[in-house]
């Protein structure tokens, strides 16, 4: 669900902003028209997709009254790292488009991390009126760590050195439950958080110059869980099989795509894009205290 409302949102802002004039440009003063445009565009995507998810998620949803609803321990929290996830993109996507604007850098990842925590809380407000679920404090919380994420490094780095990444490959799990963890391939990338892993890359040596590492090369550290079939249980029986829920801690590399020497600015701007997800390298993984390697993970 969560990675639904960030791939709706960045489908409608991306469809109007690079219908725009020079928007890979940088801008080193503010300029009012690239504001409008950014302010109303991204005004525009955020009723847009309301209005989209309203149409394909919360039709057929039984209406309540508002109430809360603690899912704390569902899916073995997953799903509350992807909502870590998609703020921290958010703020970081609506920072750059404040930036673009002629903002300085504290005051567009404050108004961008806002814009991305706004977003959000809307959304969970949709859920606080849906029978189904229900205002989640525990997806707040989340989405604060993400968005804090972000900005306490555009504050203090200037630059995100801790990137947060995703990555996902397909489960045999999703014809087990296939209308919780999706009928096909585009359907089990948004809801099959046993196909779906969450990283944190990093350069070992941080801003420095003089590490014989090359700058782009990254070490990365991944979550996510496996045999995962009902969201509040850990213990499934299906057709006299019974899958037990674990969770993976995973190990690998990675390339940061910022730090490329691309030189071209709007080949750069393009490149950069690619940070949004974990690209396939060996990686090690630690499930139920036992350590394995495999020589390609997506």
């Amino acid at each position: 669900m969560v990675m639904l409302r960030y791939f709706i949102f960045s489908f409608f802002f991306s469809t109007y902003a690079f219908g725009q004039s020079s928007f890979v440009e940088n801008a080193t003063n503010l300029s009012p028209k690239r504001l409008y445009i950014v302010n109303a565009g991204l005004g525009g995507t955020w009723i847009a997709s309301d209005v989209v998810l309203q149409n394909i998620w919360y039709k057929n949803v039984e209406k309540s009254s508002f109430h809360t609803f603690n899912d704390c321990k569902s899916w073995l929290q997953m799903d509350k790292v992807g909502h870590a996830y998609t703020c921290n993109k958010l703020s970081e996507f609506s920072a750059n488009l404040y930036k673009w604007s002629g903002l300085n850098q504290r005051k567009a990842a404050l108004i961008g991390t806002g814009v991305a925590l706004g977003y959000q809380t809307t959304l969970e407000l949709f859920d606080a009126y849906s029978n189904t679920w229900g205002f989640s404090w525990c997806d707040m919380g989340a989405n604060a760590i993400g968005a804090g994420i972000y900005v306490s490094q555009a504050l203090t780095f200037h630059e995100q050195r801790f990137m947060m990444k995703f990555s996902y490959h397909p489960t045999k799990y999703a014809q087990l439950r296939p209308e919780v963890l999706g009928y096909n391939f585009q359907e089990s990338l948004l809801k099959d958080y046993n196909g779906q892993t969450y990283w944190i890359s990093f350069h070992p040596f941080g801003g420095s110059k003089s590490s014989v590492i090359p700058k782009w090369l990254c070490f990365s550290f991944g979550y996510s869980i496996d045999e995962k079939i009902v969201g509040n249980s850990e213990l499934v029986t299906i057709d006299d099989k019974t899958y037990h829920s674990k969770r993976e801690f995973l190990c690998s590399i990675d390339i940061d795509f910022s730090r490329l020497p691309v030189k071209k600015p709007w080949l750069k701007v393009i490149v950069k894009q690619l940070n949004y997800l974990k690209i396939p390298f060996p990686a090690l993984i630690l499930k139920n205290g036992v350590l394995r390697g495999v020589p390609i993970y997506f």
